[in-house]
């Protein structure tokens, strides 16, 4: 048996996630660039959808409801839900908070 790697420890599609308070997107026209003020890492979103997956997390009950809203098909899902899972352990996302 494996053990689970990092990011799936830290990622979740079932929960409510949004781009973290203390990062910047900045729109490129391979996609996008991410920065974190914080721990100052910079990323690059290499996929326009990614970019609009980033964005519709904070409008989504779910990473997973994001994914569909922005029209990743099955096909695709595991390597977007890979991408959100390395940003999710870079701090580039963040769980975010229901309300009861």
């Amino acid at each position: 048996m494996t053990a689970p790697s990092p990011a799936s420890d830290v990622f979740d599609v079932a929960v409510p996630w949004r781009r973290a308070r203390s990062v910047a997107l900045r729109p490129e026209p391979f996609g996008a660039l991410v920065y974190h003020f914080g721990n100052r890492k910079l990323s690059f979103l290499k996929s326009k959808t990614l970019v609009s997956v980033v964005e519709a997390l904070e409008n989504h009950p779910t990473a997973a409801g994001a994914l569909t809203a922005c029209g990743v098909t099955d096909a695709q899902r595991p390597a977007y839900e890979k991408a959100l899972a390395d940003l999710a352990r870079s701090q580039m996302i963040e769980r975010r908070e229901t309300s009861a």
